[in-house]
């Protein structure tokens, strides 16, 4: 029952407001950037420890490897670089917000 809420929010809430980011670039309010920043941070600690605690169970964490390596530092640097973020980084976001909806949404459905 845990992995559909995961699923759920993955769809409806980060897959629409990676979505939304991307589409809208530099356009967005500027509390936004505030937000992908601390929600950056966010990220790469809690999957670090989940990283951790899944070592520690010998299973392998490489979906935590990609929210730490990649999701997490984009989210930052976006949230940072704020209205001089080049484009480039607002399409991988967009990217990142449908494979978020089509993966989640597959596994939701299966």
């Amino acid at each position: 029952m845990t992995d559909f809420f995961i699923h759920l929010f993955h769809i409806l809430i980060i897959g629409s407001l990676f979505l939304y980011v991307g589409i809208t670039k530099s356009n967005i309010p500027n509390f936004m950037y505030s937000f992908l920043t601390i929600l950056g941070a966010i990220i790469i600690l809690y999957h670090c420890f989940k990283v951790y605690k899944k070592l520690k169970a010998g299973m392998n964490p490489w979906i935590n490897y990609i929210h730490i390596f990649i999701i997490g530092p984009l989210l930052l640097y976006i949230g940072l670089n704020r209205e001089k973020t080049q484009r480039f980084y607002f399409e991988i976001l967009l990217m990142l917000g449908f494979a978020a909806i089509g993966y989640h949404g597959y596994y939701l459905i299966n």
